[in-house]
């Protein structure tokens, strides 16, 4: 729609905002309104009031929570015990596969663990759509599931007791994009509204209390922000900022020197999201799982200080790593980069390759898959796509032309991952190249920045800034503005070792301004320069300012010293 008219539909907005709006497909005012009363009817996500009726039916039991291993997976198991906790749900635990024991998922081994217990029920959270074979071992030791997820199913579904997904074949959810966090609250939501009609006063709004957990699963798993997953982050956001964060949340914000009372969906996606992650990556996610689960400001505040270990940690592997992939891709040289990028060193750290494929493919701007041993015979790969490529449809290309050729795989259109022989790698590079060709043989693997245009010099204020800032929430199919201009460079000096701190003045004259370009220390830069840059608020002792957040340099006038 043209700005114009969304202009006139919208009111009382600047021209700029209805730009930006329109850009990212917005018609309407409805879709800028984001109070829960406009999230999709609870009643129409499939299924799920059988998935509520039998967790009812199992309340006198022990129930135990399957979750997964990331930032989704860690909120929706939280998600899931604090409220059948507050429900009144007195035997309820989790258990989350060790990723290096048992790998993703309900798998046959983790039944057997949790089979010890004795439960009634087992349900699984972000994870179970793709475990036939663990389902099955659930229901031989006589114990139904109860499956919960938003990864893409395959052409074969678990035989579990009832299954939540928006993506099932037959689902006319108007929201296939939650992430399993998303699907958790759902869930929840109906099982609060059912208790309270059987006469538990205020179960309905229990799920609610928790949406700063459904914002984090949501933000951090890089799900496409469509209108209604904007409304469940814009409502966590809300908590965050009142003050009513759960202490976990608030102490990992803290940890990474933001402020909960200001947070955005970025704090989330690139503060709180990545300590609970390097947990899983790296060791146990229960830490990240026990932070979320704790009512203790003290305990919360020490669990965040161990993740905040652990992240350094994990940042440290993820740099000798990229180094060595970046070795491996520009030793082969850009005119070889096959249509779709494998990297593997049998040194590698497993719970890392995901990360390593997003920094090569942001170097390649193609899909790309990074493996690590699994054990002497396997690997475990992860990938990472570009726009308009689906990752796991190509997995399901290469499984249908190549079968037996990969064990296990799942995921997303931008990320998935799979288990390989290692001795079938070099088919499997070839097979992904040739069906990456044969797929998308339009495939845009330019790199190309899309940015919404040049901003006027007299918006780069504290006042747009911050509404900028608050027009959000930001993130993946909604992205935060991105402008480009021509500058001319005032100064420039390196701060923390690898990142390019500059004052720039816009060449067709204006104010100074400050400019921040992480990642990007190296040549130094004079005269005019072209920037992509996101529009910020920088805030420092206490006063704020505006700030452009450079994602990318291009020199004009004079080529870098």
């Amino acid at each position: 729609m043209p700005a114009a008219d969304l202009m006139q539909k919208l009111g009382d907005i600047d021209p700029l905002h209805a730009r930006l709006f329109a850009m990212r497909g917005l018609t309407s005012a409805d879709q800028l309104d984001y109070r829960l009363a406009k999230l999709a009817p609870v009643s129409a996500l499939e299924n799920v009031d059988a998935a509520a009726s039998l967790i009812i039916e199992k309340r006198e039991q022990r129930i135990i929570v399957i979750g997964d291993f990331d930032v989704d997976g860690a909120t929706s198991t939280a998600l899931m015990l604090r409220c059948l906790r507050e429900f009144g749900f007195n035997d309820v635990e989790y258990l989350v596969p060790n990723r290096f024991a048992y790998g993703y998922g309900l798998s046959p081994e983790i039944v057997d663990v949790a089979a010890q217990r004795t439960p009634g029920l087992l349900i699984t959270v972000d994870n179970g759509i793709s475990s036939i074979a663990g389902v099955a071992r659930a229901n031989e030791c006589g114990i139904p599931v109860l499956v919960t997820d938003h990864h893409l199913p395959g052409k074969e579904l678990p035989a579990a007791a009832v299954i939540v997904n928006p993506n099932l074949e037959d689902s006319q959810f108007p929201s296939r994009n939650l992430a399993g966090v998303g699907v958790a609250f759902y869930l929840l939501a109906r099982l609060g509204r059912m208790l309270q009609e059987q006469g538990d006063a205020g179960a309905a709004k229990v799920p609610a209390k928790y949406l700063d957990l459904v914002a984090l699963g949501t933000v951090a798993d890089v799900v496409p922000l469509d209108h209604n997953n904007r409304v469940l982050v814009q409502q966590g956001l809300a908590r965050i900022r009142a003050g009513r964060a759960l202490p976990g949340i608030r102490a990992l914000l803290q940890q990474a020197g933001r402020t909960p009372q200001r947070c955005v969906s970025s704090d989330l996606g690139f503060a709180a999201g990545p300590r609970i992650n390097a947990a899983g990556r790296l060791e146990d996610i229960s830490v990240g799982i026990e932070c979320l689960l704790t009512d203790s400001e003290e305990t919360a505040s020490e669990y965040a200080q161990q993740l905040d270990m652990i992240n350094k940690d994990r940042r440290d592997i993820e740099a000798t790593m990229r180094d060595q992939a970046f070795a491996y891709v520009d030793k082969l040289g850009e005119q070889r980069w096959p249509d779709c990028v494998c990297v593997y060193d049998a040194a590698w750290h497993q719970g890392v390759v995901g990360l390593i494929a997003a920094r090569v493919r942001e170097r390649c701007h193609r899909p790309v898959f990074a493996f690590a041993r699994e054990n002497d015979k396997f690997l475990k790969g992860s990938g990472r796509s570009i726009p308009g490529v689906h990752i796991r449809d190509l997995l399901e290309a290469i499984s249908t032309v190549h079968p037996g050729l990969f064990g296990k795989f799942g995921g997303h259109a931008m990320a998935a991952g799979l288990t390989i022989a290692e001795s079938s790698l070099q088919q499997f590079k070839t097979a992904a190249a040739e069906q990456m060709r044969r797929l998308y043989p339009n495939a845009d693997f330019s790199g190309a920045i899309v940015t919404d245009g040049t901003l006027p010099d007299s918006a780069i204020n504290l006042g747009f800034a911050r509404s900028l800032r608050d027009a959000g929430p930001w993130g993946s199919a909604f992205p935060e503005p991105l402008w480009s201009g021509e500058f001319s460079v005032v100064e420039q000096r390196t701060v923390g070792e690898k990142h390019l701190k500059l004052r720039v003045r816009p060449a067709d004259g204006g104010k100074i301004v400050d400019a921040i370009a992480f990642n990007q220390a190296g040549p130094a830069y004079r005269g005019v320069v072209q920037l992509a840059f996101r529009l910020d608020v920088n805030e420092f002792r206490g006063i704020e300012n505006p700030q452009l957040v450079v994602e990318q340099i291009a020199p004009l006038r004079e080529r870098p010293a």
